[in-house]
């Protein structure tokens, strides 16, 4: 039988959502930030979010990570019985077994975050702790109580601090280091934790350049590459145009 054609890329089916947000409703107090938003984020792709300062964009993160509470709407996701997010075709993880859409509200906590973590703009650096340390706290959502890294929580720091170029600094201790490499090391305890959804909030803040350049590369490799997560969201703020002088 002769192959058929390709489809065209315009006109194939759709990939269904893994992670959808319907008319979000978020307050802050009685004072509301965000109204009726929607958003949809796919296997595969990074969706980016713009806008000015202040416009909520955080704190619409922040809502689809179950850390903001929701005054309106809801956030579903597609994930197997005990979390996490399939790549697409990938019928070997744990994660493809059973996958449903379902509320983020009924999830354990543990469930979510083997489904999605948030990198967020400001975290408390911890003292007394090694790199290593610090990055390996991505892998609690896995770790049964006193239990000891496995030879899977290994690999996976190792990936990690290999992507985010902190390896050769993993023994020192986070006291050490400047905004930038911290910056870094938390980035690295986010792709430890091995999710299909990072959700990344202004991820290039407090990075020279080169590393900007590279995060935002790791960001637009990160859906290629089915060891990594398959979903991508940043933010970025906007600044509106200066009024002209006269």
């Amino acid at each position: 039988m002769p192959t058929p054609p390709p489809v065209p890329a315009d006109q194939a089916a759709p990939v269904p959502p893994v992670l959808t947000g319907e008319g979000l409703e978020l307050r802050y107090g009685r004072v509301p930030v965000v109204h009726g938003v929607g958003l949809t984020l796919r296997p595969g792709t990074v969706t980016a979010l713009l806008g000015p300062n202040g416009s909520g964009k955080s704190t619409v993160l922040r809502s689809l990570a179950r850390l903001h509470p929701l005054s309106g709407g809801e956030v579903r996701i597609v994930a197997g019985e005990h979390g996490g997010v399939a790549a697409p075709g990938d019928t070997s993880s744990a994660a493809s077994s059973e996958a449903v859409e379902r509320s983020t509200a009924l999830l354990s906590a543990k469930d979510l975050a083997r489904s999605l973590t948030l990198f967020t703009q400001s975290r408390t650096s911890p003292q007394g702790l090694s790199v290593h340390d610090v990055v390996a706290f991505g892998r609690h959502p896995y770790r049964r109580r006193f239990a000891g890294l496995s030879a899977a929580d290994r690999a996976a720091i190792d990936r990690a601090m290999t992507l985010t170029g902190i390896t050769a600094f993993a023994g020192r201790g986070i006291g050490e280091l400047s905004g930038g490499e911290m910056q870094r090391v938390w980035l690295a305890s986010c792709l430890a934790q091995d999710t299909g959804i990072v959700l990344l909030d202004e991820p290039t803040n407090h990075l020279d350049l080169r590393y900007q350049i590279e995060t935002l590369d790791l960001v637009r490799d990160s859906p290629s590459c089915t060891a990594w997560p398959s979903v991508s969201s940043c933010t970025t703020s906007t600044t509106p145009p200066a009024s002209p002088t006269r």
